[in-house]
């Protein structure tokens, strides 16, 4: 299976490194153990709660990621407690914490990788310039596609793409990540992937409302695609290369969030398209779904850049409680049709 041009280099072909993840849930700790069987010593740093600090004791999330043992070179760092010195940094927390916890990380030109998927909403800004923002000096990358954290802790084959403005730090990040099951390709659309990453959420969102109620699968094709296309539409007027948003981290990741039941997304949508409240959805996935407050942020950001999305305004207003999932359908319907797609 080839999902683009051939990566230069796989696990094994650098020297290992020291890397720090800040955020200890179920994706963050995924990677560590990505990360540590690439052969990489691991600092997973979490929360100073009663579910982290267990974790440095067992050596396995039970609150997150439960049936995985940490590999020995990941050592687990609760709360305040003093962090090394790292080659890289990972940021996997959630959107609405990666301001605060870049307070974690040495303020000397560090290597950071945005592994976090989410807008700022209190600025609607990409998570890449709310890092720059905080850490002037930082060099960034992202890194994102297809990656649901069950299964990349399973080593159940998967791609991605790192990118960066800087493409020798896309390609570091490809060459530390990459490995037999987790393909990673490098790229300097930093603004592509990172937005790509983000806004699929809320569409999964939307996906899930669909089945919940009770549509098939034509309709959500058509949900998505529609949506798909709005997203590039905001994409290309910021900047991003419309190509991205048709590969690995764009369509990739979109049909991987938008269609399993590991999506935290997909499955507060469902409930929501079911008749449950989102409180009562949320606190039913008992983790954060980046694209309920990823919706209203986006809506900002098109507003800005004068941009149409339809299928977003209405996924956000019934997040909002504005309208119910049925009407918002039937409001999508009755919209005048383009003449293109």
């Amino acid at each position: 299976m080839d999902f683009g041009s051939t990566p230069e280099k796989s696990a094994g072909s650098i020297e290992p490194m020291n890397v720090c993840v800040l955020g200890a849930g179920s994706w963050g700790t995924a990677i560590a153990i990505l990360l540590a069987r690439n052969g990489h010593d691991v600092v997973l740093w979490g929360r100073d709660d009663e579910g982290i600090a267990s974790l440095g004791s067992i050596q396995e999330n039970i609150q997150y990621l439960p049936g995985f043992v940490l590999p020995e070179n990941v050592h687990v760092a609760v709360g305040e407690e003093t962090l090394p010195e790292a080659d890289l940094w990972v940021i996997a927390v959630p959107s609405h914490a990666v301001r605060a916890v870049c307070s974690r990380i040495p303020h000397d030109s560090p290597r950071i990788v945005i592994a976090s998927k989410g807008l700022e909403s209190a600025t609607s800004m990409l998570l890449a310039d709310v890092v720059k923002e905080a850490i002037p000096d930082s060099n960034i990358a992202a890194i994102s596609g297809p990656n649901l954290a069950l299964e990349i802790a399973r080593g159940i084959p998967t791609a991605a793409v790192a990118a960066s403005n800087n493409f020798a730090l896309a390609e570091l990040v490809r060459d530390i990540f990459n490995c037999r099951t987790y393909r990673v390709y490098a790229s300097e659309d930093l603004i592509g992937v990172e937005l790509a990453g983000s806004l699929k959420n809320v569409l999964a969102i939307g996906a899930g409302m669909s089945d919940g109620l009770g549509f098939g699968d034509n309709t959500k094709g058509a949900l998505l695609a529609r949506g798909l296309g709005e997203l590039t539409r905001l994409g290309e007027a910021m900047g991003a290369n419309s190509e991205t948003f048709l590969g690995v981290s764009g369509v990739g990741d979109l049909f991987a969030t938008a269609s399993s039941n590991l999506s935290r997304n997909y499955r507060v949508g469902r409930l929501v398209g079911e008749g449950v409240s989102l409180n009562d959805a949320l606190h039913s996935i008992g983790q954060v779904a980046e694209g309920v407050s990823t919706a209203e942020a986006t809506l900002v950001l098109a507003r800005k850049n004068g941009v149409a999305m339809p299928i977003f305004e209405a996924i956000d207003s019934v997040l909002r409680g504005r309208v119910t999932p049925l009407e918002a359908v039937n409001m999508l319907m009755e919209r005048m049709p383009r003449s293109v797609d």
